[in-house]
């Protein structure tokens, strides 16, 4: 299982890549592979702020439909609209190509209370 060491992590299975001010969003390669074959991502909040912990979409699989929460306060900033038509791309390439949301940071303190690599894989070990 693949868990970079450079991003920090949600027990809901998001992962978060801080850029200065700004963070890059996905879910983990853990959760891709729970899901199965992605089929549909929604992200109906650009442009919106939204508190840690608040939905920012959905992601479907063939078999369910799942929430994603924000791992951190902030305005989203884009959606990796390349996912509309090719959302299979999660599944491939979760920590690259398949990132899901860019974000504003609104309160940089809450970078400090994500899982780090360890902390993570110790989660979905558990």
């Amino acid at each position: 299982m693949n868990i970079p060491e450079n991003l920090k992590y949600t027990k809901d299975h998001e992962w978060v890549r801080v850029e200065g001010d700004d963070a890059v969003i996905g879910i983990t390669e853990f959760a891709s592979k729970e899901l199965g074959d992605i089929v549909f991502i929604e992200v109906e909040t650009e442009g919106e702020s939204l508190g840690k912990e608040e939905a920012f979409g959905t992601i479907e699989a063939v078999k369910t439909v799942s929430d994603m929460f924000m791992p951190v306060s902030g305005e989203v900033l884009e959606f990796n609209e390349a996912l509309e038509s090719t959302p299979e791309t999660v599944n491939e390439d979760p920590y690259g190509d398949g990132w899901i949301i860019k974000l504003k940071i609104s309160n940089p303190d809450e970078i400090e209370d994500l899982l780090t690599a360890d902390q993570y894989k110790e989660l979905i070990e558990a």
